[in-house]
C-alpha cells in the first residue's frame, strides 16, 4: 500500500463559496460594507431596526417601514408556551449557547419549509432575546420579565433582562455593537447556515446549525480577557504605568490585533467614536476610551511598524462590562444581532440555490 502526499492547505481559507450581495469584508484596507453603506456610518446614524431592515430587503426603510418592522419584530417576542415549559425543564449547568441552540430548534413558524421567508427571519430574530432573558432569569431564580412593545429591540433585551428601564448610554453602546456585528461576510457560522439551507432544510434547521458554530471559542468565544485586563488596570490614572509594564514583560494587550484586518478594524472605529461621544456618562466606557489611546501610542513606541489597533472585542468587552452582562451573556448577544445576518444570507441561498458538495483529498492508504 501506497502513502498519499497530506495537502498544504485546509480549512477552505481564500475558497470562493458563494456569490452576495449583503456584505463586504476588505481586512487589507480595513473595509466593512454592508449592502452598499459603511458600516461605521450605520452604527452612528442608524437604529438597529433600520439596518436590520438594510440586511433583509437591500435598502433602507422609509418612516413607515420602520415602524412596520419595529411592530413586528415586538409582536414576535412572544415564546410559545410549549418552549417556555422545555426551558424550564433544561438542567442549570446547560450553558446558553447550547440553550439558544436547542430551544430555536423548537420553533414551529408560519409558512413552508421551503423556501424561507422574510416573516420567519424576522420571528426567529425577535425571540431570540427572550430566551436570553429568560434563562438567565430563571437560572437567578428570578421572576421572567415579559417583552415591551413600545421598547426598542436592543432597549426591550436590556430590560427583560434586568426588570428596569436601561439606562440610554447603555442602549445607543450596546445597539452600536449589535449592529457591528450583525454581519460580517462569509465566517464559520454563516457557511454553515447557508450550506444547510442549501439542501433545502428549513430555516430554524439552518439558524440552529450556525448557533453551534458560533459556540465554538474560535469564533464566538468571549472577550473575557478584556475585561479582566480593564479591570486590573481600574482607572485611567492608572492606564500609562499598567500598559507599559505589560509591555516590557512581554505580555500580550488584550483586544488588539485582528486575523482579517491588517488594519484599523472599521468596528471598532465606529465604536471608539460613539463611545467618545458618550464621554463622562459611563466610567467603564471611559475607561476604555483612555486605554485604546494610550495603548495604540505605547504599541507603536515597543513594537514599531506591526500596526496593532483595536479589534471590535476590545470596545464590545467594554460595553458588556458597562450594562453588566455577565460572562455568559456575551456570545449569546452576539448571537443575538448576527442572527440578521444570518436570516439574509439563508434568505439569498434561497434565491439561486445550489447544493454545496465540496471535494476532499484523500490522504490515507490505498491497496496495491
Amino acid at each position: 500500500m501506497k502513502d498519499i502526499k497530506k495537502p498544504s492547505v485546509t480549512g477552505l481559507e481564500g475558497v470562493v463559496a458563494a456569490d452576495t450581495a449583503i456584505s463586504l469584508v476588505d481586512g487589507d484596507k480595513g473595509h466593512l460594507v454592508l449592502r452598499g453603506y459603511w458600516a461605521k456610518e450605520l452604527a452612528l446614524k442608524h437604529a438597529f431596526e433600520e439596518v436590520a431592515h438594510l440586511i433583509w430587503r437591500g435598502s433602507l426603510p422609509s418612516d413607515d417601514q420602520f415602524n412596520q418592522l419595529k411592530k413586528k419584530l415586538a409582536n414576535e417576542r412572544d415564546l410559545p408556551e410549549y418552549t417556555i415549559n422545555i426551558l424550564k425543564q433544561l438542567p442549570e449547568q446547560m450553558d446558553m449557547m447550547s440553550v439558544l441552540r436547542a430551544l430555536v430548534g423548537t420553533f414551529v413558524l408560519e409558512g413552508a419549509r421551503w423556501p424561507p421567508t422574510l416573516d420567519q427571519a424576522v420571528a426567529i430574530t425577535a425571540k431570540i432575546p427572550t430566551i436570553i432573558a429568560y434563562r438567565h432569569r430563571l437560572i437567578q431564580g428570578k421572576a421572567l420579565v415579559a417583552p415591551k412593545a413600545n421598547l426598542s429591540h436592543i432597549e426591550n433585551y436590556l430590560y427583560m433582562l434586568s426588570g428596569e428601564a436601561p439606562q440610554p448610554a447603555h442602549v445607543q453602546a450596546l445597539e452600536a455593537y449589535s449592529i457591528l456585528t450583525m454581519e460580517h461576510g462569509m465566517n464559520a457560522s454563516t457557511f454553515t447556515a447557508r450550506v444547510i439551507s442549501s439542501t433545502e432544510s428549513d430555516i430554524v434547521s439552518a439558524i440552529s446549525g450556525a448557533i453551534g458554530a458560533m459556540k465554538g471559542p474560535l469564533h464566538g468565544g468571549a472577550p473575557s480577557g478584556v475585561i479582566e485586563m480593564l479591570e486590573e488596570i481600574g482607572n485611567k490614572e492608572q492606564v500609562e504605568a499598567w500598559i507599559r509594564g505589560a509591555l516590557e514583560r512581554g505580555e500580550r494587550l488584550m483586544g488588539f490585533g485582528h486575523r482579517v484586518y491588517k488594519t484599523h478594524d472599521p468596528r471598532s472605529l465606529a465604536l471608539k467614536e460613539m463611545i467618545g461621544s458618550l464621554e463622562g456618562q459611563d466610567e467603564w466606557l471611559d475607561l476604555a476610551y483612555e486605554v485604546e489611546k494610550q495603548a495604540v501610542e505605547l504599541l507603536e513606541e515597543f513594537k514599531p511598524g506591526r500596526r496593532l489597533y483595536t479589534n471590535v472585542e476590545f470596545y464590545a468587552a467594554a460595553i458588556m462590562r458597562a450594562v453588566q452582562l455577565p460572562e455568559q451573556l456575551f456570545s449569546p448577544t452576539f448571537t443575538l444581532s448576527r442572527t440578521v445576518g444570518w436570516t439574509a444570507h439563508v434568505l439569498e441561498q434561497a434565491e439561486n440555490n445550489r447544493i454545496f458538495r465540496p471535494q476532499s483529498t484523500y490522504i490515507g492508504r490505498t491497496p496495491n
